[in-house]
């Protein structure tokens, strides 16, 4: 009976004392998000098959970055992302490409970017990566009252999502205005890649 009892305390021990380890592969340093903020960051993600382009979508649906607008400009908007990663045929493990769409909403009025106000640049790490000019991705009539929603869409290399994805910190700037990324936010973007099975090298 006293071997059960020791065997059962040393599990439990053992059990409790490791539930805050890291699994293998994600980092432990100062800043990096946990397994627990990476599973609770809120957002939807969605796989499914399109029979018309022969691929799969892995898509985070429309999240929330703030809804404080831009610095200093755009107040009182809500500002949200929706990555799709586009995965050719029925495979997880290659992505062509990554098309990250950013929407702006304003309950009193629309925001319009100019053309020449549509560059995309995001920092990561304090590294900037630059994507050129955005395309207008409403289907409806930009700038109507009904709407007060202006979509942008960009495709950016699936190398430059994985950088994004794996940083500590990420500045999204359309024009001149910029608004960062929270860490739901980021974890939402690195959920989402964790879903590309890597292959062996």
């Amino acid at each position: 009976m006293r071997k059960v009892i020791l065997v059962l305390s040393c599990g439990v021990v053992f059990l409790f004392g490791s539930a805050g380890a890291l699994p293998h592969g994600l980092p432990a340093m100062s800043g990096a998000l946990t397994l627990e903020e990476i599973i609770n960051h809120g957002g939807k993600i969605e796989t499914k098959y399109d029979g018309f382009t022969h691929e799969t979508v892995m898509r985070l649906r429309k999240m929330k970055v703030n809804c404080d607008g831009f610095r200093d400009t755009f107040k009182d908007s809500c500002v949200s992302i929706d990555v799709a990663l586009h995965c050719p045929g029925s495979q997880f493990n290659y992505v062509r490409s990554v098309t990250l769409q950013v929407e702006f909403a304003n309950k009193d009025w629309v925001h319009i970017h100019p053309l020449e106000q549509r560059d995309l640049s995001i920092v990561t790490d304090g590294e900037t990566l630059r994507f050129g000019r955005m395309n207008l991705a409403t289907r409806d009539h930009t700038g109507t009252w009904d709407t007060k929603v202006e979509t942008l869409e960009a495709t950016i290399p699936y190398n430059a999502f994985k950088k994004i994805a794996q940083s500590q910190s990420v500045d999204l700037q359309v024009g001149r205005d910029a608004v960062t990324l929270s860490y739901k936010n980021r974890a939402a973007l690195r959920d989402l890649n964790s879903r590309v099975i890597a292959t062996p090298q």
